[in-house]
């Protein structure tokens, strides 16, 4: 890869407001392109590179992800710190240790993919959404497999009914052209990541944003509509326009961490209602005057979306109090 420039890397000016002059003096600046047991894949104003990781870096709470940016030794290939993020998404891993796990840092635009089959779950959509606001990520949902579907433009009508004002596009991932309304958020110098269940098409976007057909996927299993994972590491690659995109792990369990901020953005209608309620500690379940009882006997909001926010808010909470432990 040639020789790029910090700011075609997707450095901002506000990161260097968290750097001193020893900092400089010590080492240069470097964005993560690779995370491998051994250490860091790296770019920088001096061209690619591997690099060590201190163990007090690989124990740390939240670890370091794909697309951080490190102060790299001067004289050493090894990372002296990591610097202030713009932002992080992460989840809860799966298995019973209940440990933060990050999964792309310093991200633009977040697209969440699912596809115009039974993977549409709106449920799932809104726990990623969750996620990116959070996160202070813009979401994006994109809908694949749009051609081999005469119900697509009935699942963007129900995501944008429920959603809200959440960007949703409706494409075939395998068309150029059709991946080609995805520029607006591929600016140089931008970085942008992909989430979503197995199979959706995640690396077929991939794929046709880097014109690379060598990188594999596999397709969906449509008589169960269960993918096999086709990404098996999380890496950053340059797109022709200049951007960045970071392929993830299909993740079908996504556990979300201490995320209450991202559950008032995506469910403000449901905040909204309880703040009307006439007791403050109001439960919403046979309380006197209750707005949000209410509202579910008017049919002004659908039970399962309901459910799903007290699902996720138990979650967040859980999450909230294993971090604090």
């Amino acid at each position: 890869m040639s020789m790029q420039t910090l700011s075609q890397l997707g450095w901002r000016p506000s990161y260097a407001q968290h750097l001193t002059l020893a900092d400089f003096e010590a080492g240069y600046p470097a964005r993560v392109t690779a995370v491998h047991r051994s250490g860091l894949s790296v770019l920088s104003s001096r061209g690619a590179g591997s690099v060590v990781l201190p163990h007090h870096l690989v124990d740390a709470p939240s670890t370091v992800a794909v697309g951080d940016w490190v102060l790299i030794e001067h004289e050493a290939d090894r990372v002296i710190r990591l610097l202030e993020r713009q932002s992080l998404i992460e989840r809860v891993a799966a298995g019973g240790e209940r440990r933060r796990q990050s999964i792309a840092a310093n991200i633009d635009t977040l697209f969440i993919v699912t596809s115009c089959n039974d993977d549409f779950n709106l449920s799932r959509l809104e726990r990623y959404l969750a996620l990116a606001c959070a996160a202070g990520v813009e979401p994006v949902v994109v809908f694949t497999k749009a051609d081999l579907s005469n119900q697509a433009s009935n699942y963007v009508t129900e995501a944008v009914g429920t959603l809200g004002e959440v960007t949703v596009l409706a494409l075939n991932a395998t068309d150029a052209t059709a991946v080609a309304e995805l520029a607006p958020w591929l600016e140089a110098g931008r970085t942008v990541a992909f989430v979503g269940s197995s199979g959706v098409g995640k690396s077929t976007l991939t794929n046709g944003l880097l014109g690379d057909t060598s990188r594999q996927t596999q397709a969906i299993r449509e008589d169960d509509v269960r993918g096999r994972h086709t990404t098996t590491a999380r890496e950053m690659f340059p797109t022709a326009s200049g951007a960045w995109v970071i392929d993830t792990l299909g993740m079908r369990e996504l556990r979300i961490g201490a995320v209450e901020s991202g559950l008032g953005t995506v469910f403000d209608d449901i905040e909204a209602l309880a703040a009307q309620c006439r007791f403050r500690d109001c439960h919403h379940e046979g309380d006197a005057d209750c707005a949000v009882q209410r509202a579910l006997a008017d049919g002004a909001l659908d039970h399962r979306r309901l459910a799903n926010y007290r699902k996720l808010q138990r979650e967040a909470a859980e999450a909230q109090r294993t971090l604090r432990e």
